[in-house]
């Protein structure tokens, strides 16, 4: 009898949480925690995009505005509420942004925030694209944050989280550092590719208001419960493992003020620890795992 043969990517071994060397966050902490928020733009009633009631729906003038909201109002609230509790974040940022809202990029500049290489839209997607349309979408998108920021990304995030078999060896390619597409641990880990190693660092597609609110329909308050739970059960383990909690935004998801009340309430709880626990955008996590963990 043939036995099943599982293919597999061959870009990371299994190595299980409990086999693995320990090691601290700066200050000997033992959780870092991150805000993730995605900040994106969409052609007018073509590409892809998300509906608020109706996944897989077609591009209308209604869609279209639910998720422009997020950009001309629910992404100020956001900021604001950021500033009040004193948190950093990172910005998957889609790069035509800094043409169409500039005043974004701004204030992510001043806050001193990471912007995280997004695409160029998301209203598109990167793993259907011939590897040469692709290594151009990852290096328009590149070129346009080194040039507006005044740095270069470190890291990445695919529109939808869509890799083709090659992204990992394009993005490596294109110097990133980290990416946040494997939401496989919750502990950084390196992954192979054929320019080198690049770095995996935790991305909750759990603790995401999109899946959540948008898609599995679910209130504002069981979100609010599952950030809360997530990082006590996290901060509890962490004694045990140096971990990783991070919470996924979308400002026309959270920016309605009934759902940003309960992200209010999430955050003041994170606060009110706020000594015991690193918080921190995903490219400082991925300075200081590399610095421990340098790539073999």
């Amino acid at each position: 009898m043939d036995l099943l043969t599982l293919e597999h990517h061959d870009r990371y071994p299994y190595v299980p949480i409990c086999d693995r060397p320990d090691f601290t966050w700066p200050g000997g902490r033992r959780l870092a925690f991150c805000i993730c928020n995605n900040i994106e733009v969409f052609s007018f009633l073509s590409g892809l995009g998300s509906d608020s009631a109706m996944p897989g729906a077609g591009q209308t003038t209604r869609n279209y505005a639910w998720r422009d909201y997020g950009n001309r109002v629910g992404i100020w609230y956001l900021f604001d509420l950021l500033d009040e509790m004193a948190m950093p974040a990172s910005h998957n940022f889609n790069s035509l942004l800094f043409d169409t809202c500039p005043q974004i990029a701004a204030r992510i500049l001043a806050r001193g925030d990471e912007f995280v290489g997004h695409g160029r839209t998301n209203g598109e997607r990167q793993d259907v694209l011939p590897e040469a349309e692709e290594r151009r979408l990852i290096a328009e998108a590149t070129e346009a944050i080194t040039r507006h920021a005044g740095r270069a990304p470190e890291g990445w995030l695919g529109p939808y989280l869509a890799q083709s078999a090659v992204t990992l060896d394009l993005l490596r390619e294109a110097g990133y550092g980290y990416v946040l597409d494997w939401p496989a641990d919750d502990q950084p880990f390196w992954m192979r590719t054929r320019a080198g190693p690049i770095l995996s660092v935790p991305y909750s597609i759990e603790v995401n208001d999109s899946p959540v609110m948008v898609f599995r329909q679910e209130g504002s308050a069981d979100f609010e419960r599952m950030m809360i739970d997530q990082f006590d059960e996290m901060l509890l383990q962490s004694a045990k493992y140096p971990l990783v909690c991070t919470v996924v935004l979308h400002p026309f998801v959270i920016g309605q003020p009934y759902r940003l009340r309960a992200l209010r309430r999430a955050l003041a709880h994170i606060a009110a620890v706020r000594e015991e626990v690193w918080i921190t955008t995903p490219g400082e996590v991925a300075r200081h795992y590399a610095g421990l963990f340098p790539p073999a």
